[in-house]
C-alpha cells in the first residue's frame, strides 16, 4: 500500500496537462474543500476528481492477499462511501463536480469533450 500513489499518478498527470493545454487554470488538492479535490477551478466553483475502481471496469479488483480479503473489501467500499459523501457535500456547497475515472484518462479526446462541457 505504501507504493500506491495518492497524487500525481500517470493518468492524473495526463489529464492535468490536457486541461492546462486547453487554457484552463486550476489549483491542486484544495484542503479547504470536502474530499480535497484534485483540480479546483475557484472562479467557476467547479472541481474535478480522479477516481479508481469503478463498477464494470476490468481494473476493478480487490488485492489478492487471501488472508486480508475482508480488510480490503471493507476498505475499498469505505473509500467509495466516503467519496460519495464528499461529492454530496460539495454539491450542497454549490460546487460542480466532475469525476474522471482512471481508465477514462486513456482517451484524451473524450476527456477533453467532457471537461469542455463541464467547464464551458
Amino acid at each position: 500500500m505504501s507504493r500506491v500513489r495518492s497524487k500525481d499518478t500517470k493518468p492524473e498527470m495526463r489529464v492535468r496537462r490536457l486541461v492546462h493545454g486547453m487554457g484552463y487554470r486550476y489549483r491542486l488538492h484544495a484542503t479547504d474543500l470536502p474530499g480535497r479535490p484534485d483540480l479546483v477551478f475557484r472562479p467557476r466553483r467547479k472541481v474535478i476528481f480522479f477516481w479508481h475502481r469503478h463498477d464494470g471496469c476490468k481494473r476493478n479488483r480487490i488485492p489478492k492477499s487471501p488472508e486480508r480479503h475482508d480488510f480490503w473489501r471493507e476498505k475499498l467500499n469505505g473509500n467509495a462511501r466516503r467519496d460519495r459523501l464528499n461529492q454530496t457535500a460539495l454539491d450542497d456547497l454549490g460546487w460542480g463536480v466532475l469525476v474522471i475515472w482512471e481508465c477514462e484518462a486513456k482517451n484524451l479526446d473524450r476527456v477533453a469533450s467532457r471537461v469542455t462541457a463541464f467547464l464551458g
